[in-house]
């Protein structure tokens, strides 16, 4: 599939605003103290930092947490075109547990877009590298500008 913005400069100038539009509005991202750190054409990363009320029963860091993190990426990821995408569906698989204090980083990457649809893959890493979870998205466009789009 071809992308509307085919030169890679404008490409990246539309996925940055498309960020920027979407973070002004994202109040639970806000909230975690999620940071974006890269965005582009279908690809999103994510950073935060584990505090203490993130964390579940054992002491470690809830997995609502890793996937919400995950989620982000995946929503700024989606999104990065320009063209108002959902969540239609997602899994995760969780692989070690993060703890407090831990720097946590989620990358999202697409690994198709057809038509409406579109699949993405996340992993989310500590500090150290090692990954604490695989998510994979799927979205749905559902018409519409991301920049344009105004707060309700």
């Amino acid at each position: 599939m071809t992308d509307r913005f085919t030169d890679d400069a404008t490409a990246l100038a539309v996925a940055r605003a498309s960020a920027d539009a979407m973070y002004a509005r994202d109040e639970a991202s806000k909230a975690m103290c999620a940071v974006l750190t890269d965005i582009g054409p279908g690809r999103a990363t994510m950073t935060m930092t584990v505090r203490r009320d993130m964390l579940n029963g054992y002491g470690t860091c809830h997995g609502g947490t890793l996937f919400a993190l995950a989620d982000s990426a995946f929503a700024f990821a989606c999104n990065s075109r320009d063209e108002a995408a959902v969540a239609a569906g997602c899994s995760i698989e969780f692989l070690r547990a993060g703890h407090e204090g831990d720097r946590l980083t989620a990358t999202a990457v697409e690994r198709a877009r057809s038509g409406k649809s579109g699949i993405y893959d996340v992993t989310v890493t500590d500090a150290a590298g090692e990954v604490l979870a695989l998510f994979r998205g799927k979205s749905l466009k559902i018409g519409g500008s991301v920049i344009a789009t105004r707060q309700a």
